[in-house]
Protein backbone atom coordinates (compact mmCIF):
# COMPACT_ATOMS: atom_id res chain seq x y z
CA UNK A 1 0.00 0.00 0.00
CA UNK A 2 2.72 2.38 0.93
CA UNK A 3 4.77 1.87 -2.23
CA UNK A 4 1.66 2.32 -4.37
CA UNK A 5 1.28 5.66 -3.07
CA UNK A 6 4.98 6.96 -2.73
CA UNK A 7 5.79 6.42 -6.02
CA UNK A 8 4.21 8.11 -9.10
CA UNK A 9 3.14 7.17 -12.08
CA UNK A 10 6.15 8.48 -13.68
CA UNK A 11 7.99 5.87 -12.17
CA UNK A 12 9.31 2.50 -14.41
CA UNK A 13 7.76 -0.61 -12.47
CA UNK A 14 10.48 -3.86 -12.33
CA UNK A 15 9.45 -7.12 -10.56
CA UNK A 16 11.69 -9.75 -10.45
CA UNK A 17 10.57 -13.65 -9.69
CA UNK A 18 9.78 -16.24 -10.35
CA UNK A 19 5.75 -15.97 -10.36
CA UNK A 20 5.88 -19.80 -9.14
CA UNK A 21 3.07 -20.45 -6.55
CA UNK A 22 -0.04 -21.77 -6.23
CA UNK A 23 -2.70 -20.12 -8.38
CA UNK A 24 -4.50 -19.93 -5.21
CA UNK A 25 -2.23 -17.08 -4.34
CA UNK A 26 -3.34 -14.60 -7.10
CA UNK A 27 -6.94 -15.51 -7.84
CA UNK A 28 -8.59 -15.75 -4.47
CA UNK A 29 -8.86 -13.86 -1.55
CA UNK A 30 -7.55 -15.68 1.27
CA UNK A 31 -5.36 -17.91 -0.86
CA UNK A 32 -1.67 -16.80 0.27
CA UNK A 33 -0.35 -19.58 2.47
CA UNK A 34 1.63 -16.96 5.15
CA UNK A 35 -1.05 -14.68 6.00
CA UNK A 36 -4.73 -13.86 5.46
CA UNK A 37 -5.14 -11.65 2.57
CA UNK A 38 -8.52 -10.07 2.34
CA UNK A 39 -7.93 -9.22 -1.78
CA UNK A 40 -6.77 -11.82 -4.12
CA UNK A 41 -3.01 -11.28 -5.25
CA UNK A 42 -4.05 -9.92 -8.67
CA UNK A 43 -6.08 -7.10 -7.27
CA UNK A 44 -2.38 -5.77 -6.06
CA UNK A 45 -0.92 -7.35 -9.05
CA UNK A 46 -3.40 -4.92 -11.14
CA UNK A 47 -3.24 -1.78 -9.45
CA UNK A 48 0.38 -1.74 -9.61
CA UNK A 49 0.23 -2.02 -13.14
CA UNK A 50 -2.18 0.66 -13.34
CA UNK A 51 -0.13 2.69 -11.36
CA UNK A 52 3.06 1.86 -13.33
CA UNK A 53 2.14 1.97 -16.95
CA UNK A 54 6.13 1.54 -17.36
CA UNK A 55 5.78 -1.89 -15.95
CA UNK A 56 7.81 -5.36 -16.42
CA UNK A 57 8.14 -8.73 -14.83
CA UNK A 58 12.19 -10.44 -15.31
CA UNK A 59 11.71 -13.85 -14.51
CA UNK A 60 14.97 -16.09 -13.41
CA UNK A 61 13.19 -19.31 -14.70
CA UNK A 62 13.78 -20.21 -18.26
CA UNK A 63 11.62 -18.94 -20.47
CA UNK A 64 11.03 -22.81 -22.01
CA UNK A 65 9.88 -23.96 -18.67
CA UNK A 66 6.72 -20.65 -18.06
CA UNK A 67 4.05 -22.94 -20.11
CA UNK A 68 4.30 -25.58 -17.12
CA UNK A 69 3.51 -23.17 -14.19
CA UNK A 70 0.27 -22.20 -14.24
CA UNK A 71 0.63 -19.09 -12.08
CA UNK A 72 3.61 -17.67 -14.41
CA UNK A 73 0.69 -17.46 -17.16
CA UNK A 74 -1.38 -15.81 -15.11
CA UNK A 75 0.79 -13.12 -14.25
CA UNK A 76 2.13 -12.97 -17.51
CA UNK A 77 -1.51 -12.20 -18.39
CA UNK A 78 -2.18 -9.85 -15.46
CA UNK A 79 1.06 -7.60 -16.60
CA UNK A 80 0.10 -7.88 -20.59
CA UNK A 81 2.80 -10.55 -21.59
CA UNK A 82 5.42 -8.11 -20.42
CA UNK A 83 7.31 -10.40 -18.92
CA UNK A 84 10.88 -11.15 -19.85
CA UNK A 85 13.67 -13.59 -19.09
CA UNK A 86 16.34 -13.13 -17.30
CA UNK A 87 18.80 -13.49 -19.99
CA UNK A 88 20.57 -10.44 -21.40
CA UNK A 89 18.53 -10.56 -24.65
CA UNK A 90 15.61 -10.66 -22.33
CA UNK A 91 16.29 -7.57 -20.29
CA UNK A 92 17.74 -5.52 -23.13
CA UNK A 93 14.00 -6.27 -25.11
CA UNK A 94 12.59 -5.71 -21.24
CA UNK A 95 14.21 -2.34 -21.46
CA UNK A 96 13.22 -1.23 -24.79
CA UNK A 97 9.30 -2.21 -23.13
CA UNK A 98 9.75 0.00 -20.22
CA UNK A 99 10.64 2.58 -22.69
Amino acid sequence: WDVLHTYGPDYKAIFVGDASMSPYEILHPGGANEHWNAEAGEVWLRRAREKWPDHLWINPVPQKYWDYTQSIGLIRQIFDDRMVPMTLEGISRGVKLLG
